[in-house]
C-alpha cells in the first residue's frame, strides 16, 4: 500500500485524486492533506479518508475545523502546515495539486525529505524549474507528471532514449474561445470563459485554457520535466482532446498517447507508476464513434499568451516567475470582473517588459520577484 500526501484536496485535481484512492482502498491510503477555502468539503473528506494530518489556510479556518474533525486527525495551518503535509513521515508520494506558486516551498521540502513528487502544479516548475529539478537530482527523487499532456509524453518516452527525440508535441483543446476571433473576445464574460468544451477544471485553470496561457505554462513545464530545449517543443490545436500529446523521434516515428478526457487516468498512473491498475472509469475510447480527429496549427498572434511563455522561457532566469505571477494576478482580477478578458494579456505584457532580469535567481530572489510583480499589477488596477 502506498501512503499519499495531497496538497489541494478540495480542488479539481485534489477531488479526482481522492476518487482514485476511493476506488483502490487496498492500494492507497491518504496520510495527510491540505485544503483551500472549501471547509465544508474538507470536513467531509476528513471523515471519509481519516488522514492523520490536515492543513488549512488560516488560523480562522483552524479554529472552525478543530472541533469538527476526529481527534485522530491533527490540524495545522499556514505555509508551515503545507510543509508538514508535504513531508509527513509515513507518506511516500506527494501529490501537488494546489494552484499557484504557493506549491513551491512544500514541494522542495518534500524532495529534500525523499518523497516521490506527483506534480500537477505547473507554477512550481514554471517559477523555479532549475531549482526543483536540481534538488530532485540531488536527492534522487522522481518527478512524475500528472497533467494529461505531460503524462502522455512521459508514457510515450517509456523504453526510449531521450537522445533520440526530435520534438515533443503538446496538444491543446483551444479552450472556451477556440473558434472565436480576437475581435469576438472584446466583451466576453467570465461565465462564457468558464465554459470549457472538454474538461471539468477549476476556475483559474479554465481561464488559463481560454487565454491559452495554460498551454504556455505547460511548454515551460515540459522543458524542465524532460530536459528539452524550447526549439523542440511544439503545440498543436486538437479540439477533441483525445490525443493528449505526442513524441516525434529522429527516425520520423511519432508515438501518441490517447484516451477519453478524464484527469483521473493520468493521476492514477502517477500514483501506480511503473505499474497500472484497473481504470476508474468504464468509458472506453471507441474511435469509430468519434469518426474524425482535427488538428490546427497554433496562431501565435491569436493566442498571444503562448508567445509570451515561449519568450519568457527562452530568456529564462526570473522571466517565467514574472509571467506566472502576472498571469495569476490578472486572472484573479478578471474573475472579479475588474479586468476584461483581453486586458489579461496586456497586463502580463507590461509586467514582462518592465522587469529587470536575474539570470540565475536563488529561491529567495524568486520569491521576491513574485511578490514584486504582484504588487505592480495591484498598483495598475484600482
Amino acid at each position: 500500500m502506498k501512503h499519499i500526501s495531497l496538497l489541494g484536496a478540495t480542488g479539481s485535481i485534489g477531488t479526482q485524486t481522492l476518487d482514485v484512492i476511493r476506488k483502490h482502498p487496498h492500494h492507497f491510503r491518504l496520510e495527510s492533506m491540505s485544503v483551500g477555502k472549501n471547509i465544508k468539503l474538507a470536513i467531509e473528506q476528513v471523515h471519509e479518508f481519516a488522514p492523520k494530518l490536515l492543513s488549512v489556510q488560516s488560523k480562522e479556518d483552524y479554529d472552525k475545523l478543530i472541533h469538527e474533525v476526529p481527534s485522530s486527525t491533527r490540524v495545522v495551518y499556514g505555509s508551515e502546515g503545507l510543509i508538514e503535509v508535504a513531508t509527513a513521515q509515513e507518506s511516500e508520494i506527494l501529490v501537488n495539486a494546489v494552484l499557484g506558486s504557493v506549491g513551491l516551498s512544500p514541494t522542495l521540502a518534500a524532495i529534500q525529505a525523499g518523497k516521490t513528487i506527483a506534480i500537477a502544479n505547473k507554477e512550481t516548475l514554471v517559477t523555479a524549474g532549475h531549482i526543483v529539478t536540481e534538488e530532485a537530482k540531488r536527492h534522487n527523487v522522481a518527478l512524475l507528471p500528472v497533467d494529461s499532456e505531460h503524462s502522455a509524453i512521459f508514457q510515450a518516452l517509456n523504453g526510449e532514449s531521450i537522445k533520440e527525440v526530435d520534438r515533443l508535441i503538446l496538444t491543446a483543446s483551444g479552450g472556451s474561445f477556440r473558434d472565436r476571433s480576437r475581435e469576438d473576445l472584446v466583451n466576453v464574460t467570465v461565465r462564457e470563459a468558464l465554459n470549457h468544451p472538454n474538461w471539468s477544471m477549476g476556475a483559474k485553470i479554465t481561464i488559463d485554457s481560454a487565454t491559452m496561457m495554460n498551454k504556455g505554462l505547460e511548454v515551460i513545464e515540459a522543458r524542465w520535466l524532460f530536459d528539452m530545449p524550447y526549439e523542440k517543443i511544439d503545440v498543436v490545436l486538437h479540439k477533441e482532446s483525445i490525443i493528449h500529446s505526442m513524441v516525434e523521434y529522429i527516425d520520423g516515428s511519432v508515438i501518441a498517447q490517447l484516451g477519453t478526457p478524464d484527469m483521473r487516468v493520468p493521476i492514477q498512473y502517477a500514483l501506480t507508476y511503473p505499474k497500472r491498475l484497473q481504470s476508474i472509469s468504464h468509458e472506453r475510447l471507441n474511435l469509430w464513434e468519434i469518426g474524425a480527429l482535427h488538428f490546427t496549427k497554433i496562431d501565435m498572434k491569436r493566442f498571444r499568451c503562448i508567445s509570451f511563455a515561449y519568450e519568457a522561457g527562452k530568456i529564462g532566469g526570473t522571466m517565467p516567475t514574472v509571467l506566472n505571477a502576472a498571469n495569476e494576478t490578472a486572472v484573479a482580477y478578471f474573475l472579479e470582473n475588474r479586468l476584461s478578458f483581453l486586458e489579461i494579456e496586456h497586463v502580463i505584457e507590461q509586467a514582462l517588459e518592465r522587469h529587470s532580469l536575474i539570470k540565475q535567481p536563488t529561491l529567495e530572489e524568486i520569491i521576491a520577484v513574485d511578490a514584486e510583480t504582484r504588487a505592480f499589477i495591484h498598483s495598475m488596477i484600482k
